[in-house]
This record gives C-alpha cells, sequence and structure tokens, in this order.
C-alpha cells in the first residue's frame, strides 16, 4: 500500500504567525491518522491545506496520488471545523443532494440516505429542514454526508467537538466501521482520549511544529509506564503528601481531585517506590500505568503542564 497524503516542506504563514512550520508528513492508505495537540496548534490549517482551502506559501503535497485534492474530490469526504448545513433545506433533500454532488447514482441514494439517518438514530428527521435540529443532530447530518459516497480518504475536523458522551461513542463505532472497509480517516482533536481509542498513527503538532509523527504501538512502546495513581484509604484533603515527596525515585507529586499521581523518574523505581508508598500512607488503590497522550504531549513540549493543559481551552487553528 502506498501513502494517501504525502507532505513536504510545507510551511504557511498568516501575516507574522507562522501557523505550520516546514512539515513532512506521510500518511498510508488505509490507516486512521490523529491529528493532535491545542487549540492553536495548527491542525486544521493542515487540513486545510490538505483540502485545497488554503495553499502553502511553500512546500508540496499530494492527496490521493493528485498534486491538489480538487483532482480527487469525488475520492474525498469531508468535515469542516465550521459546522454548515443548508438551514431551510430537508435533511432528506440536503442528503440527496450532498449525495449527487458526489456522483452517486440517483436511483438508489434515497434508500441510502434513510438507512442511514436510521443508524444515527434520526430516522423521524427525513422530512424535517435543517434548521429544526439540535447542533448534534446536524453534525451527525453533516458525517453522514461526508460518508455517504464511500469516499477514498475521510478527513474529519474536530468531529466530536459538541456531541454527548452518547454519540461520541457512536461516531467512535462509525469510525471504526469505515477503518474497517479499507478508508483512510484522518481526524483532528485536542480531546486525546478519542485518539488513544481510535488511532493506528499518530501526528501530534504544537505551535506550528510537528512535535510526533509514528504509529501508536511505536508512542507506547517508547514510553514506558511511570506513573504511580495513588488513592488513598482516608478522605484526600486528610491526607499529608509531603512524605510522598521525598521518596526516591519520585520526580513530582499531582494531587488531583480523587487521587494523587506520582510521576516516576524511571519504571525501574517502580517497584521500590510502590512499597514505600503503602508504608507512607494507607491506600486504598495503587496503580501503576503508562503515561497518557497528554502526558506525553506535555512531555515533548516542555513548558508550563497548568499552562499547556489551559491552551487546550484556547481557540485557533
Amino acid at each position: 500500500m502506498g501513502n494517501a497524503i504525502e507532505i513536504r516542506g510545507v510551511t504557511k504563514t498568516f501575516g507574522p504567525k507562522t501557523a505550520v512550520r516546514n512539515l513532512d508528513l506521510d500518511i498510508p492508505e488505509g490507516c486512521v491518522c490523529g491529528f493532535i495537540g491545542p487549540n492553536g496548534a495548527g491542525k486544521t490549517t493542515t487540513i486545510r491545506m490538505i483540502m485545497a482551502i488554503i495553499f502553502p506559501d511553500r512546500g508540496d503535497l499530494t492527496v490521493l496520488g493528485r498534486p491538489s485534492a480538487v483532482e480527487s474530490k469525488d475520492r474525498i469526504g469531508y468535515l469542516p471545523e465550521e459546522r454548515g448545513v443548508y438551514r431551510k433545506m430537508k435533511v432528506g433533500s440536503f442528503l440527496n443532494y450532498m449525495g449527487k454532488l458526489k456522483g452517486m447514482d440517483s436511483g438508489p441514494l434515497d434508500k441510502t440516505v434513510k438507512d442511514w439517518l436510521g443508524r444515527v438514530g434520526l430516522a423521524d428527521t427525513y422530512r424535517k429542514k435543517c434548521e429544526e435540529l439540535s447542533k448534534g443532530m446536524q453534525q451527525k447530518v453533516q458525517f453522514i454526508a461526508a460518508v455517504i459516497h464511500k469516499p477514498d480518504l475521510i478527513i474529519l475536523d474536530e468531529p466530536f467537538s459538541g456531541l454527548d458522551p452518547v454519540n461520541r461513542k457512536l461516531l467512535r463505532e462509525l469510525i471504526d466501521e469505515q477503518r474497517g472497509e479499507g478508508r483512510t480517516l484522518i481526524f483532528s482533536t485536542h480531546a486525546m482520549f478519542e485518539a488513544e481509542q481510535l488511532c493506528d498513527r499518530l501526528f501530534m503538532i504544537h505551535k506550528g511544529n510537528k512535535v510526533l509523527d509514528n504509529t501508536l504501538d511505536d508512542v507506547w512502546s517508547r514510553y514506558d509506564p511511570s506513573l504511580l495513581d495513588v488513592e488513598p484509604a482516608a478522605p484526600l484533603a486528610q491526607v499529608d503528601v509531603t512524605p510522598l515527596r521525598s521518596i526516591p525515585g519520585v520526580a513530582n507529586v499531582v494531587v488531583g481531585a480523587k487521587s494523587i499521581e506520582l510521576k516516576l523518574q524511571s519504571v525501574d523505581r517502580a517497584k521500590a517506590a510502590m512499597t514505600q508508598v503503602a508504608q507512607t500512607i494507607a491506600v486504598r488503590r495503587l496503580e501503576l500505568r503508562r503515561p497518557s497522550l497528554e502526558d506525553i504531549f506535555i512531555q515533548l513540549v516542555g513548558g508550563n503542564e497548568a499552562a499547556l493543559r489551559g491552551e487546550k481551552e484556547e481557540g485557533g487553528n
């Protein structure tokens, strides 16, 4: 298999701001690739260049073997960050129209539309105007519009934003299904849980710079379990964590809402540290775990942890 997308030396600026800097990236066919990082990191800018909505200042890219997504538009499904349906159109008419734009045969198209609406719990919206739907419902309609023509490449920009837990789970299942049918999927997110659940490959970007580009298996193999989750037997407010900071091999102690997180200097220190923790305070649960993608991201980019986590709540590209 080849690459669905190849990017070489791409840079994009907006005035004095460099949104993407000298980016090289390959996305193999048939994989699910997560574009992850805080809002404002450069994810949406990269996606818009792939989609030929904007163009790089320098560098080259190919999409499905062509120099522009425009030349492969019927083989691509796209859910943009800026949600938008034709508000006055009825849902069934809108999806039929979008299918025809992608070259689908009008004969079986209407049945396909109704089948999809049923699958996502929107069977009763076929004759409703799009403006009558909630934002979450409209988002599911737009997802259908992105995949109904069975594209080879599906690009979803922040697809989980604004969805409740039930519909986030549904969307994860639908993405998994598309993967199972051999399609290449890209989705951007600053909520890294979905990336951990779904991705074969990860592309991390921060302030326009690539900080990680690898398979998820390779990422996990590079980062040994080095975090201790400690749930004290006593209420957390009554626990003195000062002695925990003095345990050999403990680099940092973070008090959370329900547990205490001990960051170890290395996994080699884990057994001894766990023994000393249990001797220092009464514990209900003591668990060694690997870092989350968020933890890994913070390790890679450095800086102040609280500030980096805060970036995820800010707007941007």
